[in-house]
């Protein structure tokens, strides 16, 4: 008996290490998506073997426009300063709620609308 138990051991041990060699081995063998990808090869290759063309700076002469700085503003010192004084010295002064000279004075409305008051012996 103490044979029988001792093979039994040794063929448990066995197959426990079977499939501890099957799952160590599916473990390192690559999956599909770790395979080469053949398209994927080929598109980098065709990537990497690509030359751009030499960009010249000719060729952006139609397709952009040439740059021209505007004209500098008129600095207020150039204009006659003493002659826009004179005339805002010369300006009538407007107040509001009186009126220009030889005009009459606009009468002020009321906008107001007070409802009629109803008598009190009326009741609903």
């Amino acid at each position: 008996m103490q044979r029988t138990f001792v093979s039994a051991r040794s063929v448990a041990a066995r197959v426990a290490q079977a499939q501890f060699v099957a799952q160590r081995r599916t473990f390192i063998r690559p999956t599909a998506s770790l395979q080469a990808d053949f398209v994927q090869d080929i598109y980098l290759r065709e990537l990497k073997a690509y030359k751009a063309p030499a960009v010249s700076p000719n060729d952006a002469k139609g397709h952009v426009q040439e740059f021209t700085p505007p004209k500098a503003p008129q600095s207020p010192e150039e204009s006659d300063i003493a002659k826009d004084l004179q005339a805002y010295e010369s300006q009538q002064v407007e107040v509001e709620g009186q009126a220009a000279s030889g005009e009459p004075t606009a009468v002020e409305e009321d906008w107001f609308e007070e409802e009629p008051e109803e008598p009190a012996g009326a009741s609903h």
